[in-house]
């Protein structure tokens, strides 16, 4: 059986910030997928994608940064690698989409269709980060009999969450409202799913969180 490839995207230059430790939680995640595939993480540089067409699974753990063309290109330098990315998913691409991934590719136009949703700068936001947790619907593969997922992480809130999305684990607010972190999207011609789960590396020690990890992938490259 040929071994399948995966790609762990870990944020850098113009999708990389202060606040996330991008090289190590993608060290971790790729640990963690290492029975799925053979795992290769990769700087997100604008070559990074030049061999899409051979990976079969894709995971995208980048975030926000600076944006200015002086620093790592312009929009129009970074449209041919979005475009690349939204044409492979159409075609059937799988990806997983952790913690950041909701507010990276800000000026990609198709990235929140292929995600299924979006943070909304000025109206998303998380409490601060801590012992949380995070529950999950029954009746998908993803989460069948794994109903809760305990992790010191941030708890992501008021993100925006397309319609046709399936919502797979919800988090509570400080006020004990209900939030979508977890969700899977078939809707771009390919599969998706997306946790808002994975700050830090303190996250992945949760062994529910690993086991959410391994079933995201299992099921993306069934």
């Amino acid at each position: 059986m040929t071994q399948r490839r995966i790609l762990v995207l870990s944020g850098r230059g113009r999708y990389e910030d202060p606040w996330h430790d991008h090289a190590a939680t993608s060290h971790v995640v790729a640990g963690i997928l290492g029975d799925q595939g053979d795992v290769e993480v990769r700087g997100l540089f604008r070559d990074a994608l030049d061999d899409l067409d051979s990976v079969d699974l894709l995971v995208v753990n980048g975030g926000s940064g600076r944006r200015d063309a002086g620093f790592d290109g312009s929009d129009d330098d970074w449209l041919a690698v979005h475009d690349r990315l939204a044409a492979w998913a159409r075609a059937g691409g799988a990806v997983l989409g952790l913690h950041q991934a909701a507010n990276t590719f800000y000026d990609a136009p198709d990235w929140a269709a292929v995600l299924g949703g979006r943070w909304i700068p000025g109206e998303s936001m998380h409490p601060p980060i801590g012992d949380a947790r995070f529950e999950l619907v029954q009746g998908h593969p993803v989460t069948d009999d794994l109903r809760v997922v305990e992790a010191f992480d941030e708890r992501y809130c008021h993100l925006s969450v397309a319609p046709e999305t399936r919502v797979l684990g919800t988090t509570l607010d400080d006020d004990g409202t209900p939030h979508p972190v977890l969700w899977v999207n078939e809707t771009h011609g390919g599969r998706t799913v997306y946790s808002a789960l994975g700050h830090d590396v303190r996250s992945f020690a949760s062994e529910g969180h690993r086991e959410l990890l391994r079933r995201s992938a299992a099921w993306l490259l069934s």
